[in-house]
């Protein structure tokens, strides 16, 4: 069987003294179609996606023939950034286990055991990989805290200055791994909306290509960049790994459903765009059903499905998942195409039954933090209700360590 992966990875070897680096995908507007070298969302205000992300031409590797020392960057050819080897920042970080969970007739694909605990480093690399590749020197981001220490620690990995905009309250133990990367946090009074109005402010005091208002590049290194999990689509192809990871590991089959913790969503879109990109390289059949686990409360796909009294069942607000506390995520029409497309759906999960969750996760040795847990409960959640049967294949993604509690 033709190796794809094996064959990209020896040619890439073999001339990285020898070639001029490819440019720099250029971005697309999914709504107006506007095509622009590099801005952080559309002058229609729309965020981007790349245009015409690479698909393979030809089938699937052996499971066996991939390194597992390439980590996520085994999938380079699904990948739209890192053409070139030099310009990928990375700590080795994917292959995450993906391990049976047999007390909840599932399997659990282990995401806190990344660099720096949390899945969002799949997005980090990715990002930091297009920074390197545009010349960036300084990069923004705004986040609760997981993303803001991935950004934080890739930026360091690159040689890249970083502020990270967080909440006032954030954990001590995220401010902290903001801080020993070498990255300035900015903290901002309020919720969550106020945090990014803020780094949005920052950023639109930027030279051009910071902002979004110039579709050049050539002063990309003249001040700040919008590292944004939500809004970069840097950041997705990240994510998207999730899924060729987990098609990898099944022997290139897709579970019957997924069900992932969603705030702003990068997981979830990541996971239904790189399933999608493999079904379109004929590497599995067909995408799985995606399901999004909520904090009760603060559930605005829910909402959007469902109405408000599903999204705050007896108003009782889940503050405990604190990583997912997004009430107006940037992608969420995108977010609902994803469950919608899929046959799958949006659950909002109470605090009481996350953290019946959690000290169930943690009594069975997965330990996670509070965030994750959202996800095995909206599992039991859906299968009381029919939507996903005894019998049928299912992945959680389990996404933070309890060692950031």
């Amino acid at each position: 069987m033709t190796d794809p992966i094996d064959d990209h990875a020896v040619a890439d070897t073999a001339s990285t003294d020898e070639r001029d680096a490819a440019p720099p995908r250029s971005l697309a507007c999914p709504d107006c179609g506007t095509v622009v070298d590099d801005r952080w969302r559309c002058r229609c205000g729309a965020p981007l996606r790349f245009d015409s992300p690479p698909i393979p031409s030809t089938g699937p590797p052996e499971p066996s023939a991939l390194d597992a020392r390439a980590g996520l960057w085994s999938f380079a050819p699904f990948l739209a950034v890192g053409d070139d080897p030099r310009d990928r920042v990375t700590l080795g970080e994917g292959a995450t286990p993906l391990v049976d969970a047999p007390e909840w007739d599932a399997a659990f694909k282990l995401e806190y055991v990344f660099p720096t605990g949390s899945f969002k480093d799949r997005g980090a690399t990715t990002t930091l990989t297009r920074a390197r590749e545009l010349g960036v020197d300084r990069v923004v981001e705004d986040s609760s805290g997981n993303a803001g220490a991935a950004i934080a620690t890739y930026a360091a990995r690159a040689g890249i200055d970083a502020e990270v905009y967080v909440p006032a309250d954030v954990k001590p133990a995220k401010l902290r791994a903001i801080r020993r990367a070498g990255a300035t946090p900015v903290r901002i009074e309020g919720g969550r909306r106020a945090v990014t109005e803020a780094c949005i402010d920052a950023v639109e005091g930027a030279p051009d290509v910071a902002t979004g208002t110039s579709d050049a590049t050539d002063d990309a290194t003249g001040g700040a960049w919008y590292a944004s999990h939500a809004w970069n689509p840097a950041f997705f192809e990240g994510t998207a790994t999730v899924a060729y990871e987990i098609a990898h590991q099944r022997d290139w089959s897709a579970p019957d459903a997924v069900v992932v913790p969603v705030g702003h969503g990068t997981l979830l879109l990541g996971a239904h765009w790189g399933f999608e990109r493999l079904a379109r390289a004929g590497w599995i059949d067909a995408c799985p059903r995606l399901y999004a686990a909520q904090a009760a409360g603060v559930a605005p796909l829910v909402r959007a499905l469902h109405g408000p009294e599903e999204a705050t069942p007896a108003d009782d607000r889940n503050v405990a998942a604190d990583g997912i506390q997004i009430a107006e995520p940037v992608r969420l029409s995108a977010l609902r195409t994803a469950v919608t497309e899929t046959g799958g759906d949006a659950v909002a999960v109470t605090e009481a039954a996350g953290d019946a969750a959690l000290d169930r996760l943690h009594a069975a040795g997965f330990y996670t933090e509070p965030t994750c847990a959202v996800a095995p409960a909206a599992l039991e959640m859906l299968r009381d209700r029919g939507a996903i049967a005894p019998d049928e294949d299912v992945v959680v993604p389990l996404t933070g360590s309890g060692l950031k509690t």
